[in-house]
């Protein structure tokens, strides 16, 4: 899966050893902010020393995080983590950008053009309404 956006926290890097196989691990935060109408922050790490040089951020970074979803049971409770394994800087695509209209339709991004034929302003759909004794605009 991927999600895109602008990294707007870098949380402290977090170290320690396997208690299971006594080797060292490193594990980096990010938290995300999606740049859509209604933007999303989305908190993921990134697990294991060369990952995280070879992917590392910085705040305002405009990134696309390829990543994996995974839960686990700890004492009756679940836990949901955001494991992301690449990390893409550069600018970011919207799926309405990338659209590109087929030839013969209309751009959907172009700029409107005023209707013609019979159109009529509010002030004549007003006065209208009042000749024919209703309060309705149609």
């Amino acid at each position: 899966m991927e999600v895109s956006g602008k990294i707007i926290q870098v949380m402290p890097l977090q170290e320690g050893v396997s208690q299971r196989t006594g080797n060292p691990w490193k594990l980096q935060a990010y938290v995300l902010e999606t740049q859509e109408q209604y933007p999303k922050k989305v908190y993921f790490e990134v697990f294991g020393e060369d990952r995280i040089k070879a992917n590392s951020c910085n705040i305002d970074d405009i990134v696309t995080v390829s990543f994996d979803i995974e839960s686990r049971e700890f004492n009756g409770r679940w836990y949901t983590g955001i494991r992301a394994w690449k990390i893409q800087q550069g600018v970011v695509t919207t799926d309405a950008q990338q659209a590109q209209p087929a030839a013969g339709q209309a751009d959907p991004q172009a700029t409107p053009q005023p209707a013609t034929g019979n159109v009529q302003t509010f002030d004549q759909v007003a006065a209208a309404a009042e000749d024919d004794g209703t309060d309705l605009p149609f």
